[in-house]
């Protein structure tokens, strides 16, 4: 069997290695075995109609199902801010194809304003309980993209603890309602120097430990799923699949979305030459312990970038190799329980 899987794996990564040259040829890449939900991409917001059809359109190429849009996690300083009003209203032409999470570019702003003090003025507190349940009202099926702790890049350097007063009180509206928050959290286990692969500035020169505080928000509230962007996109070393097995073990909320970027694999990737090869033993056994908590969030932006291979490529080659049981929890099952209303 183990020679088997290493040929299906091969197999796979020719087959990348053929859209890549495929893609810049007018070739149609490979799609998924199994027709998977994407729970986390983003648009280009001045032009919502044509990147959601964009989205839409790639669907059958793809294998795609459905899709989750949300919002950068946005800062109050941030040119172009926006939150899920521009693309609620196109989305709801699509039901069970299209979602919506919200609070990027609302909530985000509030909690960043609001790092440097636990002691939050209860005028503050409430117009951000507001927010939330006003997003829900609206057509959000939760909330995102939130962030504890971002690195500079599409936005500037973001960090919050975890458990801050107001990432409590959004896990209790979450827990009410029955919805996830999509968290974008850099594992820092301890306090360390910035990686050498960063630049400071604009990053600082140190990081935080938070790993405690994110246990002590998963522990608030134990019916708030969290959904834990990015694994398989580590920027810091410590994103390990020792440290994501001890946290899905302690905490049953936790859910992890799975991304793989061939263009900047960072560290600790689950595929083998970053993003090209077979699935790494140690984060396929993680896969199979724990199916039932693991998610396809690709980060894929729409329309798609001019690049001679997509995040979601990458994604499709990790699921394409799982046994198909795991395969099918993990690229629609686990999505269809956190988001109910999808296809």
């Amino acid at each position: 069997m183990r020679k088997a899987r290493r040929g299906v794996a091969w197999v796979a990564a020719s087959s990348l290695a053929l859209t890549c040259a495929g893609a810049q040829t007018g070739g149609n890449p490979p799609a998924s075995l199994t027709p998977y939900i994407d729970v986390h991409a983003h648009l280009d917001v001045a032009d919502v109609s044509g990147s959601m059809q964009a989205a839409l359109q790639a669907m059958p190429r793809q294998k795609l199902s459905a899709v989750v849009f949300q919002p950068l996690p946005f800062t109050a300083a941030d040119k172009g801010l926006y939150d899920a009003q521009p693309i609620l209203a196109e989305a709801k032409k699509y039901p069970r194809k299209i979602a919506v999470l919200g609070g990027g570019g609302s909530l985000n702003p509030m909690l960043q304003q609001a790092a440097g003090t636990r002691d939050i003025a209860p005028a503050v507190l409430e117009k951000f309980k507001a927010r939330a349940e006003e997003l829900l009202r609206e057509g959000a099926m939760g909330f995102g993209e939130m962030t504890a702790e971002h690195f500079n890049g599409t936005t500037p350097y973001q960090s919050v603890a975890p458990d801050h007063p107001l990432l409590l009180a959004l896990a209790d509206i979450a827990a009410a309602h029955r919805v996830t928050i999509d968290l974008h959290l850099e594992a820092v286990p301890q306090d360390m120097a910035l990686p050498a692969l960063l630049k400071s500035p604009p990053n600082p020169s140190r990081l935080h430990e938070s790993i405690a505080a994110f246990e002590r928000l998963l522990a608030h509230d134990p019916k708030a799923a969290i959904l834990w962007a990015h694994a398989g996109s580590d920027n810091t070393g410590f994103r390990t699949p020792e440290l994501c097995r001890r946290l899905l073990a302690a905490h049953p909320n936790l859910y992890m979305e799975i991304k793989v970027d061939p263009l900047d694999p960072g560290l600790n990737p689950p595929l083998v030459n970053g993003a090209t090869g077979a699935i790494r033993s140690d984060w396929l056994k993680l896969y199979q312990d724990f199916s039932d908590r693991f998610v396809v969030g690709t980060d894929q932006h729409y329309p798609e970038p001019k690049a001679a291979t997509q995040r979601w490529q990458a994604v499709v080659l990790l699921l394409n190799q799982l046994p198909a049981g795991v395969r099918e929890k993990i690229a629609r099952g686990n999505a269809r329980r956190l988001y109910p209303k999808l296809k």
